[in-house]
């Protein structure tokens, strides 16, 4: 468990990095969020990966893998909880394959809301649609969502269709896809969530 922050920092940001990426990578990238008010905690998959397959596999693939991230999610905002720091003050933050477990949690796992949510190239996992939540299960979670127009992992509409059931859920939902090809973080992607984190330390709106 990689950690790093203020510990005396309002909100606590758990960080899911992507496949074949470690929690080292999630620290280079929030140093690009500056100077925000949030500790970092940072849980490494096993073996590199939360799940074998690509997102996008027959669900079957990947149920194995996935339920196992989705229990070390649960075990990690379970252990955060027994320090006195709640959800809402937890914000969930993953990129790619971290993404992707991040919104399956929050939409399929445990639809409840959170301090807030960032999404950077990511969405639930599985070739099929899954159940909208209940209405108001989300509310008021602020959400950033920024993705790469032909990303070759992710497709936009998965980012799209992420965004509309957090939409349908009560979330606040901020989408932005660029246009390009790489899979990519930008500088947008980390202004947008150094400025939610802002907002929610402050109790404000994005």
């Amino acid at each position: 468990m990689a950690t790093w922050g203020d510990p005396d920092a309002p909100l606590v940001v758990l960080a899911l990095h992507g496949r074949g990426r470690d929690p080292d990578d999630m620290r280079a990238t929030a140093a690009r969020f500056g100077d925000v008010p949030a500790r970092f905690v940072a849980p490494p998959a096993p073996d590199g990966s939360w799940y074998p397959k690509p997102f996008l596999e027959p669900f079957d693939e990947n149920r194995d893998g996935l339920l196992r991230a989705l229990g070390i999610v649960d075990d990690e905002l379970a252990r955060l909880a027994d320090a006195g720091v709640g959800r809402d003050r937890v914000v969930l933050w993953g990129f790619s394959q971290g993404a992707c477990l991040a919104a399956h949690h929050l939409l399929v796992r445990d639809p409840h809301p959170c301090a807030g949510l960032v999404l950077f190239t990511g969405g639930f996992v599985g070739p099929d649609p899954v159940p909208v939540p209940p209405a108001g299960a989300l509310a008021p979670t602020p959400a950033v969502l920024r993705s790469i127009s032909r990303d070759p992992w992710v497709p936009a509409h998965r980012v799209s269709d992420t965004a509309s059931l957090l939409v349908a859920g009560g979330a606040r939902v901020d989408l932005r896809i660029d246009d390009g090809d790489e899979h990519v973080i930008t500088d947008e992607a980390c202004a947008a969530a150094a400025g939610l984190l802002h907002a929610v330390a402050v109790g404000g709106r994005l």
